[in-house]
C-alpha cells in the first residue's frame, strides 16, 4: 500500500500489497459453528451498561489497579466481554471462536492474584487474537475452510508470552482471508469462516484489514485490545478505520513463528489497543527471541528498552517533525482534521519540515508483488509442512485445487488469482527475486526513510495513516483512499497510529513513522500527541450499543 506516481501502478499495487484490501461482501455464507454463537444472546440491563461504561473509559493500569483494590475480578471482565460478544458479533462478525477455557484461565489468575502472585499489568486482562496466529485450545484458519481443522494445540511464541504476562485469551478474531492475499479484486474483512467483518462505527463501511475483526472488536468494546498482524498495512489501516491505535513493530521484535505467513521479511504481529499505554503495554510483552524466528535472533535488536513512559512530559518539545505529503490533503475534510492535529504538535513545541516526498523507483510496485508472490509460495508450503496430521500434506497447489472444488463457499465474492501467480514463481534463490528484494530494501531504507530522517535530522515523520472507511462493495472490492504503510513494511521500520480525528462520522488515523528500533520514541510522542488531541479512543460507537 503505498502511493506512486505513476498512477496504474499505483492503482495496482495498491490493490495487491496494502494487505488490508479485502472483502465486505455480504453477510456470512458459511459461519462456523461457535460456543457462543450457541447460547442465547444476554439481555442488556442497567447494570451490563453501568460495568461497560466503566469498562470502556478504562486503560490497563486503572483495570488493574481496580483489581488489586478488589472491586473487579478477572472473572468478571472475562464474562462481560463474553456477554459483549453474544450482544454485537451476529452484527460485526468480528470474532469467530470465544475460547472455550478463558472463565476457567480467568478464576486460575484471580486465584494467583489473592495469593500475591501477580505477573504484571497483564494479569487478568482478556484480549482477542486474529485468527491465522496459533493458539493452543483453539484452531487457526486464517479464515479459510482448508484450515477449519487445523487445531495444532500450540501457540506461537507471541501467545505464550502474552499468556506468561497474565493475559486471557479470550478468541480469536476473522480477518480478510489469508490475510488478504489471495485475490486483487477481494475486500477488506471478509472469510469463508468468519462472514463479512463490518466497521462498527457504520456497519455498512469497512473495517479495513486484513487484521479487520481485531480493529472492530476492540472499537465496539468486545475485549480490552487485541493482536494483529501486518504485512502491510493490515495493523495500520484497520487501527485507523475503527478509531484505535495500532503498532506495526521493528521486523523481528515480536516472533512470526506459528503465525500462518504472506512474508518472512515484512511480516509481524502487532497490538491494537483503544490508547498508547494499553498499546505499549501489550508489545511489552509480546517481544522476544525465539529459536524458530531467525530474525528476533539479529544481535542489534534491543529487547528491553521501556515502552512505557510513567510521566506527562511532553516528548514533543523541540522536536524536528517532518510532513510526508500525502494525496489524501486534497480532501477538504481530511485537511482539516489534520491541519488540527498540526496545531496541536506545534504548541507541543515540536519543529516541521514540510512537504517531505519519497519518489519510489519505476519498477518498484512490481517488484514489491513480486517478492511478496515468491516468500508467499516459498513461506506458506514450508508453513504446511510444520502441521500436524494430515494437514501437512497441503500445499499452495492443493490449496488452489481444494478452493475450486469448494468454489461456492470459498469463491463467492472473489478469485484467487494472487495465489496462482504465486504458484508459479520458483524458489527464492531465483535472480529475479533476490534482484527485487535488494532494490526494494534499497528504496525504503537508505533512500528511502534513512535517508529523509538524516537529510533533515527528523526525530520522527508523520503523515495520514488512511482516509476514512469506504462502504462495503462486494461487486468491485475495497476503495483503498491512500497511505504510507509500505515504506515501513519493506525495510522493517516500526509505525504506529493514533486517532486524530473524524471525517463526518469515520475516524482517522495519524501515523508516527520512525527508524528501526525506534518504537520507544514513537510510543512517548504518540503518548504526547494523544493527551492533547480533541478525540476519545476509549469510546465504542453507539450504534453498537
Amino acid at each position: 500500500m503505498h502511493e506512486n506516481n505513476n498512477k496504474n501502478n499505483s492503482q495496482h499495487t495498491l490493490k495487491i500489497f496494502g494487505l488490508l484490501v479485502v472483502t465486505f461482501l455480504a453477510s456470512c455464507q458459511y459461519n462456523r459453528t461457535t460456543d457462543f454463537n450457541t447460547q442465547p444472546p444476554v439481555t442488556k440491563t442497567g447494570e451490563h451498561q453501568q460495568f461497560a461504561q466503566m469498562v470502556e473509559r478504562s486503560n490497563i493500569p486503572q483495570l488493574t489497579q481496580k483489581m488489586t483494590q478488589g472491586q473487579l475480578t478477572a472473572v468478571q471482565l472475562t464474562q462481560f466481554f463474553i456477554d459483549q460478544i453474544k450482544m454485537k458479533n451476529d452484527q460485526l462478525k468480528a470474532v469467530i471462536t470465544v475460547n472455550p477455557n478463558a472463565l476457567d484461565v480467568a478464576a486460575k489468575l484471580d486465584k494467583e492474584r489473592e495469593a500475591g502472585n501477580v505477573r504484571g499489568p497483564l494479569h487478568g486482562i482478556p484480549i482477542l487474537v486474529k485468527d491465522n496466529i496459533e493458539t493452543r485450545e483453539m484452531a487457526t484458519t486464517a479464515g479459510s475452510l482448508a484450515l477449519k481443522n487445523n487445531h495444532t494445540k500450540r501457540d506461537a511464541l507471541v501467545i505464550a508470552n502474552l499468556r506468561k504476562a497474565g493475559a486471557i485469551i479470550l478468541g480469536k478474531t476473522n480477518l480478510s482471508e489469508w490475510a488478504n492475499f489471495r485475490s486483487e479484486r477481494s475486500s477488506s474483512g471478509w472469510s469463508a469462516v468468519g462472514g463479512q467483518t463490518r466497521n462498527p462505527h457504520d456497519m455498512a463501511r469497512s473495517a479495513c484489514g486484513s487484521s479487520s475483526g481485531s480493529g472492530a472488536a476492540v472499537a465496539a468494546n468486545l475485549a480490552v485490545a487485541a493482536i494483529g498482524t501486518e504485512t502491510d498495512g493490515s495493523v495500520v489501516c484497520p487501527s485507523s478505520a475503527n478509531g484505535i491505535v495500532g503498532i506495526k513493530p521493528t521486523l523481528g521484535l515480536v516472533s512470526r513463528a506459528g503465525i500462518v505467513p504472506i512474508s518472512h521479511t515484512q511480516d509481524t504481529a502487532g497490538p491494537m489497543a483503544k490508547n498508547v499505554i494499553d498499546a505499549a503495554i501489550l508489545l511489552t510483552a509480546m517481544r522476544g527471541k525465539d529459536s524458530a524466528d531467525p530474525a528476533t535472533q539479529l544481535a542489534a535488536l534491543n529487547f528491553s528498552k521501556n515502552y512505557l513512559p510513567e510521566s506527562n512530559q511532553n516528548f514533543l518539545q523541540g522536536k524536528r517533525v517532518g510532513i510526508l505529503y500525502s494525496n489524501l490533503l486534497n480532501h477538504e475534510a481530511i485537511a482539516k482534521v489534520f491541519d488540527k492535529a498540526k496545531t496541536q504538535f506545534k504548541k507541543l513545541g515540536a519543529v516541521f519540515v514540510d512537504e517531505l516526498k519519497v519518489e519510489p523507483y519505476e519498477t518498484f510496485g512490481k517488484d514489491s508483488y513480486d517478492v511478496l508472490l515468491y516468500e508467499f509460495k516459498h513461506d506458506l508450503n514450508q508453513y504446511f509442512a510444520g502441521l500436524p496430521g494430515e494437514l501437512n500434506q497441503l500445499t499452495l497447489e492443493k490449496l488452489i485445487k481444494f478452493n475450486r472444488q469448494n468454489a461456492d463457499k470459498e469463491m463467492l465474492f472473489f478469485q484467487q488469482e494472487i495465489f496462482e501467480k504465486a504458484q508459479e514463481k520458483g524458489n527464492l534463490s531465483e535472480a529475479t527475486y533476490q534482484t527485487a528484494l535488494t532494490n526494494i530494501r534499497k528504496a525504503t531504507r537508505e533512500d528511502g526513510l534513512d535517508k529523509l530522517f538524516k537529510t533533515h535530522q527528523l526525530d520522527l515523520i508523520i503523515t495520514i495513516t488512511g482516509g476514512p472507511a469506504w462502504s462495503i462493495d462486494r461487486i468491485n472490492g475495497d476503495h483503498y483512499s491512500g497511505g504510507y504503510s509500505s515504506y515501513s513494511a519493506i525495510s522493517g521500520y516500526p509505525h504506529l497510529t493514533v486517532p486524530m480525528g473524524k471525517v463526518h462520522h469515520m475516524p482517522i488515523g495519524l501515523s508516527f513513522i520512525g527508524l528501526s528500533q525506534s518504537e520507544d520514541q514513537l510510543i512517548a510522542m504518540a503518548k504526547t500527541f494523544e493527551r492533547v488531541i480533541d478525540y476519545d479512543p476509549s469510546r465504542p460507537p453507539k450504534n453498537t450499543e
